[in-house]
């Protein structure tokens, strides 16, 4: 028999619990285990729960129990997460994690550590809730070369746009329904800011590549600007908005990273993922191109990805050696978005479509316009070209988003 701890007794910790209780018999069954939940900490008491007995206040019941083989950690943030986590893998215990922000600040320093130590650090819940990207990015895929990583990966920011697309709904408005849901926080700034979706790309960067990307080297844009009348020009032009992390190879061997909301065309997979549900392309050399589609977050999927992975290391001897990447010094094999060729839709107050096609050659412009209005698409050139000539108005810019 071996045991497991749950670290955080929240949303995904009560999940993970609940979940594992209810399919325990099965697990084992199927997957010739003989798992027990050993401990669950947290500070907080719980009477009155079928399993209350489990619960400890003090990290050194897991630590010291040799029983003791793998412990999920879902208790967010990096402190104290960070020091409980760097306690378990120092006593060779397997740790799974659906916390986001620690892999992306500190991922490289446990994963190292892990190794170290012949044992795991498991993380496949911190990016997709319950859709499997992780497993399959560095196991089922990893005969090929993945070029391009580009998706939906946050639900709240997804249910916004999605309310201002399809019911003109304006983003205050999208952003109190969301929370009276319980799909945006009380404090949503993780969300709406793109933070969330920044750590996520930075651990699918982190994995694909090979070298640790942190979180200050993604340049980082939310949806906060945008607004209602940027969303019915896209709706009204063959496009949707969405909130897109990504990350692609360039010739010169860096990577470009990136976390903003594009102009998605309807031609695109991505344009049709909508309210809480998270889409992920990836692009490879051998087999053009996967999507990976399911809800990204919520207590019940968010725990099935961490009890995956639980699983996993109860079955595995040793370091799963697929699941790594370096720590890095510096950012300079990440390019600057400023340098990369993009199109770009631009919507002016108070210029004509003739003034904005002397300064932006080429470009198409957008059906819907209002009066005083002008809205387009420019050709495509580097960002920073762009915004050059979008000096000339300064003032008189109401929108601009990069376009996938």
């Amino acid at each position: 028999m071996s045991k497991f701890a749950v670290m955080g007794h929240g949303v995904v910790g009560s999940g993970t619990v609940e979940l594992f209780l209810k399919n325990k018999e099965r697990i084992n069954s199927r997957q010739g285990t003989d798992l027990e939940l050993g401990y669950i900490l947290d500070i907080r008491d719980f009477p009155g729960l079928p399993y209350s007995d489990r619960f400890t206040k003090d990290i050194n019941d897991i630590l010291n129990d040799d029983d003791v083989t793998v412990v999920a950690e879902v208790m967010g943030g990096v402190n104290p997460a960070f020091d409980f986590v760097k306690k378990c893998l120092e006593r060779g215990k397997s740790v799974c994690t659906s916390n986001k922000e620690l892999v992306a600040k500190k991922g490289a320093e446990l994963i190292a550590l892990a190794k170290a130590h012949n044992c795991n650090f498991l993380f496949e819940a911190s990016t997709g809730g319950a859709i499997p990207l992780i497993r399959p990015l560095h196991k089922d895929l990893a005969g090929n070369e993945i070029t391009a990583v580009e998706g939906i990966l946050n639900g709240t920011t997804n249910y916004i746009l999605t309310q201002m697309i399809e019911h003109s709904t304006p983003f205050e408005k999208a952003l109190s329904d969301a929370q009276a849901k319980g799909y945006a926080e009380k404090d949503p700034t993780a969300d709406v800011e793109g933070h969330d979706a920044c750590r996520k790309i930075c651990i699918i960067s982190s994995l694909v590549y090979g070298k640790h990307v942190y979180p200050d080297s993604v340049h980082t844009e939310g949806i906060t600007k945008i607004t209602a009348a940027d969303a019915a020009y896209a709706k009204a032009n063959g496009y949707a908005v969405k909130l897109i992390g990504s990350v692609k190879k360039l010739d010169d061997g860096r990577i470009f990273p990136l976390v903003a909301p594009r102009f998605v065309p309807f031609s695109n997979q991505l344009a049709f993922v909508n309210d809480v549900f998270n889409g992920v392309m990836v692009y490879g050399n051998g087999f053009d191109e996967v999507m990976f589609y399911g809800k990204g977050a919520g207590k019940l999927p968010t725990a099935s990805a961490v009890l995956g992975d639980v699983i996993e290391c109860a079955e595995t001897k040793g370091t799963i050696l697929s699941a790594t990447w370096e720590d890095s010094t510096d950012d300079s094999f990440i390019a600057d978005y400023r340098d990369q060729k993009v199109r770009m839709y631009i919507r002016l107050i108070g210029v004509t479509e003739s003034e904005a096609s002397k300064a932006f050659p080429g470009a198409e412009f957008l059906k819907g316009a209002k009066d005083g209005e002008t809205a387009f698409i420019t050709a495509e050139e580097k960002e920073s070209a762009i915004n050059d000539r979008l000096e000339a108005f300064d003032g008189f810019v109401a929108g601009k988003i990069r376009v996938l």
